[in-house]
């Protein structure tokens, strides 16, 4: 399965013409866009849960929340979908970002919970070698590549600063993202490739969820 062209120049005119009067005399060709979309994310859900267990997928509206933004241009200029594993034995979650010139799938732990937050850290300052050794094995980083996400400065309350693992203790999210290019999305085994990528991140986001779903004895929480 493919993506239309017809998306990425869609949101590149979109750019150039970001206010409602444009938007509403082409809103005819959005809703046929986003229907297409929609039915690319119920295909790829499918497929992520032939090796995955997912509970649902979500395709992000394009009205932009403007109140608290100092851009006040109402429409986002792309596509996003969710990927959410089933709760609570799974963690973690997959989304998909697509634009003209910015198309990536990205996974793991966006806004972690201040528990959830403070049980990755408390892990880390014990042993970090299996996460390590995970997010650098071939399969996983020709695909993935580094750790990304927002982190302290310093150390968080509570932890000292010279720990060792301190790199992924000040981590406030913890992410990996894999871009491709518009022409990638328009061959025809696209979704498949996407699915493949999401099965070689198992490792990364099955070791998250193993940490979040016990305490630090490794007694299950659920």
């Amino acid at each position: 399965m493919t993506i239309n062209t017809n998306i990425f120049s869609f949101f590149s005119e979109l750019n150039q013409n970001n206010n409602r009067e444009w938007f509403n005399r082409h809103k005819d060709e959005f809703k046929l866009l986003e229907k297409e979309i929609n039915q690319f994310g119920a295909g790829l859900f499918k497929l992520i849960n032939e090796h995955d267990s997912l509970e649902k997928f979500k395709l992000f509206r394009i009205y932009r929340d403007v109140r608290f933004s100092n851009d006040k241009t109402p429409y986002k200029t792309h596509f996003g979908m969710a990927f959410e594993r089933t709760k609570p034995m799974l963690r973690g979650g997959y989304y998909l970002h697509l634009a003209p010139k910015n198309n990536f799938l990205a996974c793991g732990f966006w806004g972690p919970e201040p528990a959830d937050l403070n049980r990755i850290r408390k892990e880390f300052e014990i042993d970090a070698n299996e996460f390590r050794s995970i997010t650098k094995n071939n399969e996983f980083y020709n695909i993935w590549g580094e750790l990304e996400g927002e982190e302290l400065k310093t150390a968080p309350k509570g932890f000292d600063k010279n720990h060792p693992n301190i790199d992924l203790i000040r981590k406030k999210q913890y992410i990996f993202t894999h871009h491709f290019d518009a022409k990638e999305s328009t061959e025809i085994d696209f979704d498949q490739r996407l699915s493949t990528a999401i099965k070689k991140a198992r490792p990364f986001v099955d070791y998250m969820t193993g940490v979040l779903t016990t305490d630090l004895n490794g007694e299950s929480l659920l």
